[in-house]
């Protein structure tokens, strides 16, 4: 269940459907296992509904800050489908990113967020309008830079909203097990939890390249 803060207001109706969302990924799944991507890919199953409701919330001038389970987010925040289909089956499939859509995501565990955090800077600093959206999975939020940049967020009031896409899994360990006793996610972050369809990284086939 999609928990939303309430300050949030919605900005914008969501044309893109499940099916959409879902044969996007089937077929990156299928192009993957036929040896046509030489590079990691990260898939997403079982959050469309939850991504859905949460994109009428982010602006589609927004900025879009995500790690690499990206290609729903992307497709959500306006990439075009063929484009964004061509830059994975080029290898930057976990580096997706867009200056026309102000979407950037990164492999690193964490990386993202201080840069989201400087862009919320500047954008206060120019007087800009907008809000900066951090994406971040469980296992991150449990990270020392999350904690850090959340609190100085919010001490400077920031126009940056965290996201914790929590689907139990800190690579392949349960999250639980990986930090004993986990922190709880403050009301003022949007939060999800999900079971997702597909492993952490490929399809769960043995590719030959």
């Amino acid at each position: 269940m999609l928990r939303i803060p309430k300050h949030l207001e919605k900005q914008r109706e969501v044309t893109i459907t499940k099916d959409e969302l879902i044969s996007f990924e089937t077929e990156v799944k299928e192009r993957y296992e036929a040896g046509e991507i030489l590079a990691p890919v990260h898939l997403a199953k079982d959050n469309e509904d939850e991504l859905i409701e949460l994109f009428q919330y982010i602006h589609t001038d927004d900025w879009v800050f995500q790690a690499w389970r990206n290609h729903y987010h992307a497709l959500l925040h306006g990439f075009d489908r063929q484009k964004l289909m061509d830059d994975i089956v080029d290898g930057r499939s976990m580096a997706t990113s867009d200056n026309v859509h102000k979407f950037y995501s990164s492999a690193i565990v964490g990386g993202v967020i201080p840069i989201a955090l400087g862009t919320a800077m500047a954008l206060k600093h120019k007087g800009s309008i907008g809000t900066v959206w951090c994406f971040v999975g469980d296992m991150t939020f449990e990270t020392g830079v999350f904690h850090e940049s959340y609190k100085y967020a919010k001490n400077f009031e920031l126009p940056i909203q965290f996201v914790v896409e929590d689907n139990n899994l800190s690579v392949h360990t349960p999250t639980d097990a990986a930090w004993g006793v986990r922190q709880e996610v403050p009301d003022d972050v949007v939060y999800y939890r999900y079971e997702n369809g597909y492993p952490h990284h490929g399809t769960g086939a043995w590719v030959n390249f």
